[in-house]
């Protein structure tokens, strides 16, 4: 029997960190239903010390997820701890992830300790999230560029306060495979009760080799792979859950390991994370990509069509595309509906499917045939809704060729109708100037994307729009059969964003 390699899924928390891809509780929750139907060992619900909305949600996943360990970061604190302990009081199985970092230069600029007192303060981390659970995590922040003395004998010290999993960021990305591997190899050697933990690796992506670096620490006897849906996370990412994941169950003869992830839920997660965070995926994206099995080249196809496996190492299906797709229209009835969202991953509650069937009767009255990737706009926009101090009420557009674009947009504001018509450049631009007129928040606009869904003049178009204001980013979604409705939609789900509660500052690994 393969050894078993545990999937530390920590997208509610280092991808959350991603510029633009802060999540509401709503959002969270939903990702943390998707991660727990995935199978994912761990799930790392966030930083409930960062402020009262990360306990309050990190507290609501321990409290309703059953199936996987619900995990809470905290700093080598008491304060930090003990609030994540108490986040996670209502967990099956809770685990508290302490860390400090050890590397020189971190030591010496960002702390401005010496390696004695590092080490005092992360014997008695561990300890304290003792008091809570036995599900103990220690991590040594840029422990890729730890000196190895001092990396093996504060992990050695860690491990005899208690800490069951210790971790190896490579928190920068600097390392190279062969090197990554030989750090995780040296360690299991030279720490004399290494055997008493199992060793994780968490593996930024920086030089894009966080995947790599990842399996060579599986290869040198890593047992736990922290990573993110989509690779998500703070500058390049961390390592993809789903390369990580179908690397060690495609090369098993390599290998000799596997994990416990449900790989059919991978396509329907992946969609998910890239509506709540606003990062589409790239259409050549390994396993989740559109273009991941697409064949174009005429030699390709001959091949596939004479045996897959001529070109494809996996099928589409393991992992959760669906190549016989049910199309829907204004006929289908509910259980057709509700059908056919349980077969690609979507559970609803009957009062969210009642609200999720209205839209689809909705759009299918717009769009003579629905897709399975206009489910899951559909649904993932009701998902990704927060609280509306502005609400699109009715939108007019002009544009005429030789004739300035006019928009007039009717917004609800604060529960009062509002309108205002603008000018631009072209149609979108004068609804996004009318909205800004009528609305309070003085955004700056950083990133405007359009995504088709499906093919066909009657595509909808799915928005992505990313606004600044005083540092801080936020993204909206829309999703319409109109782009310029979509565009609104996007925009004014940004602003209600920025309105919002303004998240604390994270830590990073």
């Amino acid at each position: 029997m393969a050894e078993h390699v545990r999937i530390f899924d920590t997208t509610l928390r280092d991808g959350e960190q991603s510029p633009g891809a802060s999540m509401n509780a709503d959002e969270k929750m939903q990702i943390a239903r998707a991660l727990e139907r995935l199978q994912a060992d761990v799930i790392e619900a966030g930083f409930p010390s960062a402020s009262q909305g990360d306990f309050a949600a990190v507290k609501a996943i321990a409290d309703e997820v059953r199936e996987c360990q619900v995990c809470g970061l905290a700093r080598a604190r008491e304060a930090d701890i003990d609030g994540a302990g108490q986040a996670l009081a209502g967990a099956a199985d809770p685990r508290i992830h302490t860390f400090i970092a050890t590397s020189d230069v971190h030591l010496r600029a960002k702390l401005k300790m010496d390696r004695d007192e590092v080490q005092e303060l992360a014997v008695a981390a561990v300890k304290r999230a003792r008091k809570y659970t036995d599900n103990v995590e220690f991590s040594a922040e840029d422990a890729g560029r730890t000196d190895w003395d001092f990396l093996c004998r504060i992990v050695e010290a860690a491990i005899d306060a208690g800490a069951t999993t210790i971790n190896i960021p490579d928190t920068v990305g600097y390392a190279i495979p062969w090197e990554f591997g030989d750090r995780i190899r040296m360690l299991r050697e030279r720490v004399p009760n290494a055997e008493r933990a199992v060793f994780s690796v968490h593996c930024h992506n920086d030089l894009g080799l966080a995947v790599a670096n990842s399996l060579a620490a599986v290869e040198n006897g890593a047992r736990q792979v922290e990573c993110t849906i989509n690779g998500l996370g703070e500058r390049a990412g961390n390592a993809a859950m789903e390369e990580v994941v179908m690397a060690l169950r495609t090369r098993a003869d390599h290998f000799g390991v596997d994990t416990r992830i449900e790989t059919t839920e991978i396509v329907p997660t992946s969609r998910l994370v890239a509506t709540v965070s606003g990062f589409v995926v790239q259409p050549n994206k390994a396993i989740v990509g559109a273009n991941a099995f697409a064949h174009e080249s005429g030699i390709h196809q001959d091949g596939v069509l004479k045996e897959r496996q001529t070109y494809e190492i996996m099928t589409a299906e393991s992992v959760g595309w669906s190549r016989n797709r049910m199309v829907l229209g204004k006929l289908s009835g509910r259980n057709a509906f509700r059908s056919r969202l349980a077969e690609l991953g979507v559970h609803l509650k009957d009062a969210e499917l009642d609200e999720a069937f209205q839209r689809f009767k909705a759009l299918a009255d717009k769009k003579r045939e629905i897709f399975d990737e206009d489910l899951l706009a559909l649904v993932n926009d009701q998902v990704t809704r927060v609280a509306e101090r502005f609400r699109l009420v009715g939108l007019q557009v002009g544009s005429e060729t030789g004739k300035i674009p006019e928009a007039r947009v009717t917004l609800e504001v604060d529960g009062e109708q509002q309108e205002a018509t603008a000018t631009g450049d072209g149609p979108v631009d004068a609804a996004f100037k009318a909205v800004a007129g009528l609305v309070d928040v003085d955004a700056e606009l950083k990133l405007y994307s359009v995504n088709a869904i499906t093919g066909g003049t009657d595509a909808q178009g799915e928005v992505t729009v990313r606004l600044e204001r005083g540092g801080r980013i936020v993204n909206g979604q829309g999703a319409d059969t109109d782009i310029v409705a979509a565009s609104v939609k996007a925009y004014v789900h940004a602003l209600n964003k920025l309105v919002g509660e303004a998240p604390a500052e994270r830590p990073h690994l």
